[in-house]
């Protein structure tokens, strides 16, 4: 029997959680195969309390500046000794967060915006802020913000939702309108305002509408406003994710993506839509959050399953790499997934962060010398770190194979993998009707490079487990010995 290619059996339709026939998990897809996920590394101290949402700014010189809010304060990272510094308005709280929602961030030159609907909208100046202050100008609390073009956008706005409110070209501090370009935008259809994904024209997500935002300058409309879809709209505020040039998030009718200047296409129709929407829990969408790694074609959405044991946490990723039209699941618990930046490490930091080299959480490779984000989240203790830690346990397991007519004997598969450790394992059945049942693990000869055991059967499914801290960089299929042992 031929090689069965790894990516011959990626997750689809209701297959991804393992529900069904192919089931793959914590592994990254390749182009030839798949790769290993590394688990979760600390990087701060703890939050006071759990992460409601989180940004990375960029200073003037380049240098990161980290901000993250809790549910009724903000916090800077102190890049020196990675502990969090309360620089909430007056040192005082916030009125809480809703237990649905999340801090939003912007940033618009050397401003950072917070917002959350409870709220007046908070800015912190990079160049000379000690602390969050109340945007001047009486902006509208919000519970979203973006920045299209040279314009500060608010949207999910507490005094009115079927409205969006932009700022003064290039002046947040301008939001009366008819004053400098600012105006706003009332939608008498398509539901409350969502959210908005900045970029040059913003994309406005409503419950059951989307709508394209372009900027057109000496015209008394300020932006042209269309409608690019009819009866769909945005299932949760959090999931919208920008990478590069695209925008992928998450309808009613599953996942989509939007090409620049295109309408909305599904990306997950037959292959984890309908699984997704069973799996997922519907009461916490707060935790429905997407993030891009832009050091890969890779995005990632974090959810808490119908199933999950903390409300406070979610409890799987679903990757999505772009490129490879593949999706993967990880398991993976956090309070808030984010792409962000590592702050600059001088010689002189590390008495700060650990007294012996070989303590480091890190690797001093892991402290990049640029400004590039990764994927990163706030785990269940509050904690920021990036996955940069040992290789995950990873599930690899291939389409079942067989036919009605004939039985087959298995006699034992090689896994195609550079790790040295991987069990090795067989369900099968009889019938189509049957349940599947699980055969004995079995470990991977070190010499023949096979998983040996007897097996006889109408159809068969292979799997493969690498254990968790193992090193390896590949898994591109197995190779099963089968005969035919007769029809009936």
């Amino acid at each position: 029997m031929p090689l069965l290619a790894a990516g011959e059996y990626r997750p689809d339709v209701s297959d991804y959680l393992g529900t069904a026939s192919r089931n793959v998990l914590n592994v990254i897809p390749r182009g030839d195969g798949y790769g290993p996920f590394p688990s979760f590394s600390a990087y701060t101290s703890a939050l006071p309390a759990a992460c409601r949402g989180a940004f990375y700014a960029l200073k003037s010189d380049g240098t990161v500046v980290t901000f993250a809010g809790t549910a009724t304060k903000l916090y800077q990272l102190n890049n020196t000794d990675f502990t969090w510094t309360d620089v909430s308005l007056g040192a005082s709280t916030y009125s809480a967060l809703s237990a649905t929602a999340q801090w939003q961030w912007a940033q618009f030159g050397n401003l950072v915006f917070a917002t959350q609907a409870n709220a007046v909208l908070q800015v912190f100046d990079l160049s000379s802020s000690s602390a969050f202050a109340n945007c001047g100008g009486s902006p509208p609390q919000a519970a979203y913000i973006a920045v299209v073009g040279r314009f500060l956008v608010l949207s999910g706005l507490l005094s009115n939702p079927y409205r969006i409110q932009w700022s003064g070209l290039n002046a947040t501090t301008t939001w009366t309108s008819g004053t400098n370009s600012s105006d706003f935008q009332d939608f008498p259809d398509g539901g409350i305002v969502r959210g908005v994904a900045g970029g040059e024209a913003g994309v406005i997500f409503q419950d059951q509408a989307i709508r394209r935002m372009s900027y057109v300058p000496g015209s008394p409309i300020i932006f042209q406003i269309d409608r690019i879809t009819q009866d769909k709209g945005l299932f949760a505020p959090y999931s919208i994710i920008r990478a590069g040039e695209k925008i992928f998030f998450f309808a009613g009718q599953g996942f989509h993506k939007i090409e620049p200047g295109g309408v909305p296409e599904q990306i997950g129709r037959e292959k984890v839509d309908r699984t997704f929407l069973a799996d997922l829990d519907k009461g916490h969408l707060e935790l429905f959050i997407g993030a891009a790694d832009p050091r890969s074609t890779k995005i990632y959405w974090a959810y808490r399953s119908a199933n999950g044991v903390n409300p406070a946490n979610y409890d799987k990723l679903l990757g999505y790499d772009y490129l490879l039209d593949r999706f993967f699941p990880l398991s993976v618990t956090g309070e808030y997934l984010l792409g962000i930046s590592q702050t600059g490490l001088t010689l002189e930091n590390l008495d700060t962060i650990s007294a012996s080299l070989d303590a480091l959480t890190l690797s001093l490779d892991s402290y990049a010398t640029a400004v590039q984000p990764q994927i990163a989240q706030f785990n269940a203790s509050h904690v920021l770190g990036f996955f940069a830690g040992a290789n995950l346990e990873a599930t690899i397991e291939s389409a079942e194979q067989g036919t009605d007519e004939n039985r087959v004997t298995l006699r034992g598969f090689r896994p195609v993998t550079d790790s040295a450790t991987v069990y090795g394992s067989v369900t099968y059945r009889d019938t189509q009707s049957a349940a599947s049942t699980s055969g004995a693990e079995v470990l991977i000869n070190a010499r023949t490079g096979r998983c040996d055991m007897m097996r006889d059967a109408r159809y068969m499914r292979f799997k493969n487990r690498i254990p968790a801290a193992e090193t390896w960089t590949f898994f591109a299929g197995v190779v099963p010995d089968i005969t035919t042992s007769g029809t009936q």
